[in-house]
């Protein structure tokens, strides 16, 4: 194994517990700021719009830049953005943080994507992919509950400096860990924005979209779901989170090594595995022991999806990967406020807690129906070019 993916898993380490700490953050960013919690809460949109529009952007603007160079730059905005936070003296600026921070996340994990499946074998680009990414859901299962407890004990501005630390050591990962690499012959932001005329680009990203939209719009309800619904008190939600991050990483492991092998075929697997196991989760959430098994299965399967949808974009392109497997990250966050805000509107309109899971079931089959027209379309593009070469030889 490289050691260059160990540097970007870091990376993704650090970045993905600075997203996610937050939430376990707000009560005492709240006191201490002397903000509201709904005014708090607007740190964790403000840094998932952030991602969404900075992952296009800041690719955009590092084009001419070499990708190693890009990486260790993102990463100098990530220390700098969480350095910010932990001085912040007021909420004004301790949003400013969090946007600085954002900037760099949708960038670093597109270009990050690349880089992986570039330093390994083409038969392991799936796996490599989903190595960085173990960084991300490492950081839900230890990144998070450790940063909110350090956060607890010794103020949440303890945290943001350990973070900025964890951001330091990425930085030096890549720096001399990740090779440096030449860019594609004719590479340019030309060639870049010339690989979104390809349908197969833009089926790929609402794939994303509506493929993980069904993942938040069930999971962003967790903690009410297991304590209204399956019975278990307050406290016991920690464990749980730890038992779905748990899946995460089995799922974002077995999802990569499957993709390899077969990648469309694993795209609908696991969208059509996780529209089925959030249909399920509207039953088994009513009882202690099916929620709980329910949680670690509904986390495999859902990280599951990300290896084969990022690898998806990628091969899409044509040589001109980076901007499109940003974009990619791109929908992964659009499709997180998505769920959300559905879900969220279906319990403000009375449907109950069950509503997220249906909903997300909903969310994933659309997305699941949009990948299979993709691999339609796949399957009929070499029969026209097929055509075409020999209606070029009769000529």
């Amino acid at each position: 194994m490289p050691l260059a993916l160990l540097a970007l898993a870091l990376g993704a380490f650090g970045i993905g517990t600075t997203e996610f700490v937050i939430v376990g953050l707000l009560p005492d960013v709240a006191a201490d700021l002397s903000v509201s919690i709904p005014q708090a809460g607007l740190l964790v949109t403000g840094y998932a719009l952030s991602v969404v529009i900075g992952a296009p952007l800041m690719t955009i603007a590092g084009n001419r830049i070499p990708r190693r160079g890009m990486l260790l730059l993102l990463m100098g905005f990530f220390v700098a953005g969480n350095l910010l936070c932990a001085i912040a003296p007021d909420y004004g600026t301790l949003l400013a943080g969090r946007v600085v921070a954002a900037i760099c996340h949708g960038a670093f994990f597109g270009i990050g994507s690349v880089v992986a499946a570039r330093v390994v074998d083409p038969s392991r680009e799936a796996r490599a992919v989903a190595l960085m990414f173990m960084g991300l859901t490492l950081a839900n299962v230890l990144g998070v509950p450790l940063g909110t407890l350090l956060g607890q004990q010794f103020g949440w501005r303890a945290t943001f400096w350990v973070v900025a630390g964890l951001g330091v050591a990425g930085l030096l990962g890549v720096r001399f860990l990740v090779p440096p690499q030449e860019r594609e012959p004719g590479a340019g932001l030309g060639r870049e924005l010339a690989a979104f005329r390809a349908p197969g680009v833009w089926l790929g990203l609402a794939t994303t979209t509506l493929g993980f939209a069904g993942v938040f719009a069930s999971f962003t309800y967790l903690a009410p779901m297991m304590t209204d619904l399956a019975g278990f008190p307050p406290a016991a939600v920690s464990w749980l989170l730890v038992l779905f991050g748990a899946g995460l990483c089995v799922g974002n492991y077995l999802g990569g090594k499957a993709a390899d092998r077969a990648l469309m075929p694993t795209l609908y697997g696991v969208l059509g595995g996780l529209t089925v196991v959030l249909l399920l989760f509207t039953v088994t959430v009513h009882t202690r022991l099916g929620a709980a098994v329910t949680v670690a299965v509904f986390g495999a399967v859902a990280f599951a999806t990300v290896p084969p949808l990022q690898l998806r974009v990628l091969r899409q392109t044509g040589g001109a990967p980076a901007l499109a497997s940003s974009a990619n990250i791109s929908a992964f966050n659009l499709g997180n406020a998505l769920g959300a805000w559905l879900s969220g509107l279906a319990i403000d309109h009375g449907l109950g807690y069950t509503a997220p899971n249906w909903i997300g079931a909903l969310l994933t089959a659309a997305g699941l129906g949009i990948a299979l027209v993709s691999g339609l379309l796949d399957r009929r593009a070499p029969r026209e070019r097929l055509v075409t070469d020999r209606a070029d030889v009769s000529a």
